[in-house]
């Protein structure tokens, strides 16, 4: 999936150990459909070569503000007047003191300064050491920076190349990519609260076996990752998955049906739109061993007795706050046969205007899937695709529909 495709995209390196990301940066970013241009920093150069920057961009790299290859001599201009953004990455210390005070005496501030500012977006990757990013002085410029209509993508924490620990690290060329990426998608849910449940729950039967099912909790999550890209404040309540967390997504980790409705009860209360993915076990044990249950040696498992776990979408949008018209519900239905009717009766019984079908044993751990949208007037089919790519799309039918509501 070419997330950037038709997007050119200048990448300035100022100079710092970071540039070592930036060759990963840069391919990242034409695997993902875009070209690249770079610009350098004289400060660059001491820790990555143009050479290696040219090879993976497939472009000359300009460094000098006499580059004698521009025609009119004036690359500063040139270089942003068909871009679609300029990311700096790594965005040093000083590189952000120079765009906060409109500094200009090298080709990247030049640049910087000189790029049509309502057309080329000026998103920034800090890096450097801790204590310079916990500077007033670090702070006030990009408190400024951002003022001026700059995006700053945040830093990362941990190992850094002085020996210190702490922020300050440029975060790594996958999140960065991640963050360019979302910078492009439509901020179709600007404003919105999107309360997203993902992944199984588990049902213990002693401290070590439990009851579950075979959700990866991967649909779940593009959800979560979608509605972010899509301008959304997001909050994730996830089953027991290994899956790393959306940039920009907060993240409630529970394991049983009970501490699931437990945490969406509580963060529904801020929601306006709530999407129910996971695979919520139907029964739980009525009683759990406080000790691994033993066999006997009679040959038979031991007698077990279950109880029915509340229904959280159901809960949920048949409460006071779900019967509001401040928040949305959406269910998922994940079946083995008998999809549209078996999702069409799901939707009435749940009391959801939407209603997401899937055939589980196809999508179940799977990168892909398709969809099937049901509501009152009918059912609409969302072939397969990337789980990713059905997100987006399955976020923009959810806005349409907040924004077209009587």
């Amino acid at each position: 999936m070419k997330d950037l495709a038709g997007k050119h995209i200048v990448l300035g390196l100022s100079g710092g150990i970071a540039c070592y990301k930036s060759a990963e940066l840069c391919r990242l970013l034409i695997k993902a459909g875009a070209t690249v241009q770079v610009v350098m920093s004289a400060a660059a150069e001491q820790f990555i070569t143009p050479v290696t920057m040219q090879a993976l961009s497939q472009r000359p790299v300009f460094g000098s503000q006499w580059d004698a290859r521009a025609p009119n001599n004036m690359a500063h201009i040139n270089l942003t007047r068909t871009a679609d953004a300029c990311l700096l990455a790594p965005a040093s210390a000083d590189l952000i003191a120079k765009l906060a005070h409109g500094q200009a005496d090298d080709l990247l501030s030049l640049m910087c300064l000189a790029r049509p500012l309502h057309t080329v977006p000026l998103l920034i990757a800090p890096a450097m050491n801790i204590e310079m990013w916990q500077h007033p002085a670090t702070q006030r410029n990009l408190a400024q920076v951002q003022a001026d209509g700059a995006r700053v993508l945040g830093v990362g924490s941990g190992e850094q190349a002085c020996g210190e620990t702490g922020d300050g690290r440029m975060l790594e060329p996958a999140e960065i990519l991640d963050e360019v990426i979302a910078f492009f998608q439509p901020k179709v849910l600007k404003g919105q609260h999107v309360l997203v449940t993902a992944g199984p729950t588990f049902e213990a039967l002693d401290p070590v076996r439990g009851i579950t099912n075979l959700s990866s909790g991967k649909m779940g999550f593009a959800i979560a990752r979608a509605a972010r890209e899509a301008g959304a404040d997001v909050t994730l309540v996830a089953g027991p998955v290994s899956l790393p967390t959306p940039r920009g997504v907060n993240r409630v980790n529970v394991k049983s049906a009970l501490s699931m409705l437990e945490a969406v009860m509580d963060k529904a209360q801020a929601a306006t739109v709530f999407i129910a993915t996971s695979a919520v076990a139907d029964w739980r044990p009525a009683a759990t061993s406080e000790r691994k249950i033993k066999k006997d040696g009679a040959g038979q498992p031991p007698a077990l007795d279950f109880v029915e776990n509340p229904d959280i979408l159901a809960t949920l949008a048949q409460s006071k706050r779900g019967q509001s018209r401040e928040l949305f519900c959406v269910g998922f239905a994940a079946e083995s046969h008998d999809l549209l009717a078996n999702a069409q009766a799901k939707r009435l019984r749940k009391g959801v205007p939407l209603l997401v079908g899937n055939i589980g044993p196809d999508t179940f751990g799977q990168d892909d899937n398709a969809l099937l949208l049901v509501d009152e007037n009918g059912s609409r089919e969302l072939p397969r695709d990337s789980k990713l790519a059905l997100a987006r799309k399955l976020v923009a039918d959810i806005s349409y529909r907040i924004r077209t509501a009587v």
